[in-house]
């Protein structure tokens, strides 16, 4: 089902309608009782799945967050728009880096990413649509870029958050496993991306589980 949010929030009419769309078509329902939430560096980064106002309100309390990392970029739904006014209300810098979960890692995108983790205030929270995929790429790129091993970056992408590796959004594992074969030890991480990463080999050498997709694209409705 397409959004039904109709793009204001400044009327009692429109801000009901942006709950309907956030709560039952963006699946929010669920996450209003499960948050997905971790530490990926305590004090600094935070990850979770998209936060409801009350739930980002309560995070920024305890946390002192200063900045929220949209990795699904605008959406234009319900659940985007109150994100945004809530982030607003709260003082939070809002940054939109959109991840993609089923294709190779963009260069483009993990750089701008990369960028983003030196320059922003912290402590920051992440998140994506189910707080699985998109986060623990992102989340993984942080640990690397401080200093952990590919290993400690492939943590972030766990059942425990939801994620699927044998479905199509396994190419996120790739990447980093990619990185530990190709240059781990031998080159810093960055310079790898921007010198030697092969987004179309990467793409092409990886083959998902159809029964694992289906149940993360259909029964778990991962975004």
């Amino acid at each position: 089902m397409n959004s039904i949010y109709r793009g204001e929030i400044s009327t009692p009419g429109g801000r009901a309608l942006a709950w309907i769309d956030a709560l039952l078509v963006d699946h929010a329902v669920f996450r209003l009782i499960w948050s997905n939430f971790a530490a990926v560096v305590p004090g600094r980064l935070y990850r979770c799945n998209h936060p409801t106002p009350a739930r980002l309100a309560a995070l920024t309390r305890r946390y002192g967050l200063k900045t929220l990392i949209n990795l699904r970029g605008r959406t234009g739904n319900g659940s985007d728009a109150l994100t945004r006014s809530a982030a607003c209300e709260l003082g939070l810098d809002f940054i939109d880096a959109p991840l993609e979960s089923r294709g190779a890692p963009q260069r483009e995108r993990i750089l701008r990413l990369c960028d983003i983790y030196r320059q922003m205030r912290a402590p920051a929270l992440l998140h994506c649509k189910s707080g699985a995929d998109r986060a623990g790429l992102a989340a993984g790129l942080f640990v690397l870029l401080n200093g952990g091993t590919a290993r400690e970056a492939l943590a972030q992408l766990s059942l425990r958050f939801g994620h699927i590796r044998q479905a199509r959004t396994g190419v996120l594992d790739a990447f980093f496993h990619h990185y530990a074969r190709e240059a781990e030890g031998r080159k810093p991480f960055l310079d790898w991306v921007r010198e030697d990463y092969d987004r179309a080999a990467l793409q092409r050498e990886f083959h998902a589980n159809g029964l694992a997709s289906f149940i993360n694209d259909w029964v778990l409705v991962h975004e």
